[in-house]
């Protein structure tokens, strides 16, 4: 991983120095002010879960169901004019609940109160400064993060919120860098800075258009005490006439143990990290159908490792709506349709349904632990009017493992109603 990442590196750099430098952004700004937007983006969501094999006894669930309503409001100033320019940007998040109940709550859409009754609202926000400098810009404070090895999660109401520092670099065409140096961060579902309980991290890399068709990434993340880790991918995309065209993505990730965290586990006796976990996807387009499949691998020691807090994103193909199929030696296969009906004449409604089944998981109770899940989604955007970019989605998933304690949940059906409506103020 290492030769592959400084030479992808090397590549790209060369590449990118023998074709003009962008525009200045900062050259263009027009201040302040000036260049200011606020957006709200409003969410309603139903969120339910049937247990199929959740252990008896106390404590115990069948179901857990949840209605709320979440608002996430983003503001971001434009850069005062000059050499450097300054900016602000003002995040404020607020949750709603609708409907629960003590013996239906856990969702993970709101706080959960010591009698295990989830709170009626909870709200959090936080701001960050930032400067520019031609086309770099760095940023100190509260900020939403989309690196590979560093994603924030937004799966439920509201979205997780770290707190750091970042720079991303646009100076080269086609080349983008950035880094970042991350201290904490609130959960989803809470609103106490590092609810999350965030180990340091900082993490730096890029992404580089080698040819319209073909993208390449690489990335590098230190959780201290933790972890190292290396990411890399690798798009092409291709039209092979005016309504079809062929997509390959392959992505892999590289986690060690490392620091504390290494020396615990031998300490311990405990499985330290030492793994690979690598997907490859392939996806042909005609008309309105799209046909997609998908392999992943995950080998070495310890499943994939998405850090001390739990939190965060994974970018692999089969890293799907309840599974994510990265259990130690486990290999996982995809099956997926997608149909677009604005062929039809229905533009803005869409349908998506895939089939992912692993095998072969290293757990506490077997070397072949299996799983599978089947998702079913219906979409649909408004096009025009005053509810324009309104989004509904219909979302539903079946679950099932051997055994609960294979991948820490028991088998379940889930369903989930969601709502967006994004709303451009300025």
């Amino acid at each position: 991983m290492r030769v592959m990442k400084w030479s992808m590196i090397a590549l790209a750099v060369s590449a990118g120095t023998s074709q003009f430098a962008m525009a200045s952004a900062q050259d263009d700004s027009k201040g302040f002010v000036e260049d200011s937007t606020f957006s709200i983006n409003t969410r309603a969501l139903y969120f339910s879960r049937d247990f199929r094999n959740n252990p008896s006894g106390p404590g115990s669930k069948s179901r857990a169901e949840e209605t709320g309503l979440g608002f996430n409001a983003l503001y971001e100033s434009g850069f005062t004019q000059g050499t450097i320019g300054v900016g602000v940007d003002v995040i404020g998040l607020m949750g709603l609940k609708l409907d629960s109940g003590k013996g239906r709550a856990g969702t993970g859409l709101f706080p959960t109160g010591s009698d295990g009754r989830s709170q009626d609202d909870y709200s959090k926000g936080g701001g960050a400064v930032k400067f520019r400098i031609s086309n770099t810009v760095l940023k100190v404070g509260d900020q939403y993060t989309t690196a590979p090895v560093f994603a924030s999660d937004d799966s439920r109401l509201l979205p997780e919120l770290p707190q750091g520092i970042s720079i991303t670099s646009n100076e080269i065409k086609g080349l983008k860098l950035e880094g970042g140096h991350f201290t904490s961060s609130v959960a989803q579902n809470q609103t106490y800075h590092d609810s999350l309980g965030l180990t340091k991290t900082d993490f730096v890399g890029g992404v580089y258009s080698f040819t319209p068709e073909v993208t390449g990434s690489l990335y590098y993340a230190k959780t201290e005490d933790y972890f190292r880790k290396y990411y890399s991918n690798l798009n092409w995309t291709h039209a092979l006439s005016d309504d079809q065209s062929f997509a390959l993505d392959f992505n892999i990730y590289d986690t060690k143990s490392d620091g504390a965290g290494l020396q615990r586990a031998e300490k311990d006796g405990v499985t330290k990290l030492d793994n690979r976990a690598f997907s490859l996807q392939g996806a042909y387009t005609i008309g309105a159908h799209t046909f997609t499949l998908a392999a992943q691998k995950v080998t070495g020691d310890g499943d994939y490792g998405y850090g001390v807090d739990g939190g965060g994103s994974v970018f692999l193909a089969n890293s799907v709506a309840r599974s994510d199929f990265n259990a130690e030696g486990e290999k996982s296969y995809q099956a997926r349709y997608d149909i677009n009906m604005a062929t039809f004449g229905i533009p803005g409604l869409s349908f998506m349904t895939r089939y992912v089944t692993g095998s072969g998981a290293n757990t506490a109770t077997t070397s072949n632990g299996k799983e599978w899940e089947r998702d079913i989604e219906a979409k649909y955007v408004v096009q025009s009017g005053p509810a324009k970019n309104l989004s509904l989605r219909l979302r539903q998933a079946t679950y099932r493992s051997g055994d609960g304690v294979y991948y820490g949940s028991p088998s379940i059906d889930e369903l989930r109603l969601i709502a967006n409506y994004p709303l451009n103020i300025l």
